[in-house]
Order: C-alpha cells, then structure tokens, then sequence
C-alpha cells in the first residue's frame, strides 16, 4: 500500500483519487483472500470486477473506479501488463439529468443555515463551487478587488476563474480578517504552517507559514505532520457544510434529492435560464468537453413553464 501512495504521488494524482485506489486495492487483495496481486493476475480483476457487478450492487461509476484502481496497481505499481481482460463484464451507465433547485427553493434553504456553513453554501450557489473546491480555497484566491475566485487544482488538475457574487463581499471580508486573526494567533504558539502542493514546500519553504496560503475555511484543531513534526492547520471538512444544508433542505420542506453539489447544477442552469452563453457557463464550470456542459440545456428546457393539453381542457 505504501508503494501505490508513492506511485500516485508520483504521477501528481489528487489525495481523494489516492485514498479511492487504496480502498479498492485493499478490498481486491481482502476479496482474493490476501493472496498477492501478482498471483492472481488479469482472471482475478475480472472475478473481482465481476462479483461488482453482479453481487456488489454497486453504480456504474463505482465499479469503473475500482477498475481503474487494479489498471493502476496492475500498471504503475507493480509494472505487469495484464493485457485483454476477457469476460469482464461491466455495469452499464445510465444517463441522468441533474437534481435542480429553483430560485426560490435555493432561497429558502440558504435562509435557513448559518454561520460559515452558510457562507460556503452562499458561495457554492454563487459561483458554482465544487464542494471541495470551496473547502481549499487560500487566501490568495480571492480576489475582492475584481469580484473573481481562483480555482486551483479543480477537478482533473485544472485552474479556472470563477465569479465573485457581490453580495458576499462583506462576508468574505471578515472572513478573511478572521483567518488573519486566527492565523497570528498560531504564529504565536510556534504553530500557523499549511500544508502545500506538490514540490512548493521545498521550493519555498516559507511560504506554509505566509498569511496567503492559509486555507479560507480553516480546520478548528491543528494537527501534527507525521513527516515534518511541522503543526498543520488543513481546511475544514466537507461534512460540515454538507451536514448543514441537508438539515436545511429538511427544515425548508422541500422534497428533493439534493445535496451541496445541486447547488452547482442550479447555478449552471439558472445563469442558462438568465441568458448566459453555454460556453461561457463551461468556463465557469471548469469542464473540460462542452457535452458536459449541454446537458444544462435539457435540465432548463424540463423545468421551464410549459402548458399542459390537460389544461387546455375547459369542461375539466
């Protein structure tokens, strides 16, 4: 297990995506009774796989990770080319059109929370945040002067800029003086050190205690690094934001299948509904093939006001 960390880290691959292909490769190795992956070969991904399939009642795009993560052991770890894998037999995907709020539902739920939870799904909504985009958002990615969010290392590693709603100015304003306080108050205790991407700790060692680096939304506890015996303050869970908005949807009444990430997909289809470009809500979005986008289209044309024949009908 250490080895995939090491080859993951290697190859610049998210944390998220290095703890998703640890868990599948455990499972794989737990599943053939910890025999060694270089014993069963490509008959045991395809058992493995299969047995997903059929009694793991898993999704489409569960199973296709853990396939991803044994093509990775098999691949970059272990260096075996495992070639064809015959009889494999994968669950097929089902396209879905997205959950959407409408305006007044994501104004009912936002009403309901507090606190910094709010501020996240304020900004969630405002400026179509992924949600772990929003929890490692630093200090020097928000630029109040231009009304603009810079991305970093979104989805797939890439940067983007977003928009800045203006009505979260002022909220951010203290929230950024909130981190500084918070952050000269860790100076003090020899502590105030993040953690930073890929080689930057080395290149610029000072640059983990700078003010800029610090997260927006800061864990409340610091943790000691393992490696460096450095006290590292890392970004606030997701689970608490995520926490807050389901108590939110519950208290607002509204019986959908929403979660922070619907936020997203009623930002994209809002601003589609308001006029906006496709291509320009892309590059907000941060997707990489404009197909992605399109399908924001379709979710607007089913939510758009449309007369029903029944209605049409007078002796009804």
């Amino acid at each position: 297990m250490d080895q995939v960390s090491v080859a993951c880290r290697g190859r610049h691959l998210s944390r998220r995506t290095e703890q998703a292909y640890r868990f599948w490769i455990r499972k794989y190795i737990h599943f053939h009774s910890l025999q060694h992956p270089r014993v069963l070969g490509p008959p045991g991904v395809v058992a493995f796989i299969n047995h997903l399939a059929s009694l793991g009642m898993v999704s489409a795009s569960t199973q296709s990770q853990a396939l991803n993560a044994l093509l990775f052991l098999y691949r970059d770890v272990l260096e075996v080319d495992i070639g064809r894998l015959s009889g494999l037999r994968q669950i097929q995907r089902r396209h879905r059109l997205p959950v959407v709020l409408s305006v007044d539902e994501v104004a009912t739920i936002l009403a309901q929370m507090e606190g910094v939870s709010a501020l996240m799904a304020h900004l969630l909504y405002g400026s179509g945040l992924r949600v772990t985009e929003c929890m490692t958002l630093r200090v020097k990615d928000v630029d109040l002067g231009a009304g603009l969010i810079h991305v970093r290392a979104g989805k797939g590693g890439k940067d983007r800029t977003t928009l800045l709603p203006r009505q979260l100015e002022r909220l951010l304003q203290r929230q950024l003086l909130r981190v500084a306080g918070l952050h000269k108050q860790d100076l003090a205790r020899g502590a105030g050190f993040v953690p930073l991407p890929n080689a930057l700790e080395r290149k610029f060692p000072s640059a983990s205690q700078s003010l800029a680096w610090q997260f927006l939304f800061p864990s409340r506890v610091i943790r000691t690094c393992p490696h460096t015996g450095r006290r590292l303050r890392w970004h606030a869970s997701e689970s608490g934001v995520q926490t807050a908005f389901k108590a939110a949807l519950h208290q607002a009444g509204i019986a959908k299948h929403a979660s922070c990430h619907t936020l997203r997909h009623s930002f994209a289809t809002h601003l589609l509904a308001a006029g906006t470009d496709i291509r320009t809500i892309q590059l907000l979005l941060g997707h990489r093939d404009l197909k992605t986008t399109m399908i924001y289209p379709h979710v607007e044309q089913a939510i758009r006001t449309t007369v029903s024949p029944l209605d049409r009908l007078h002796n009804c």
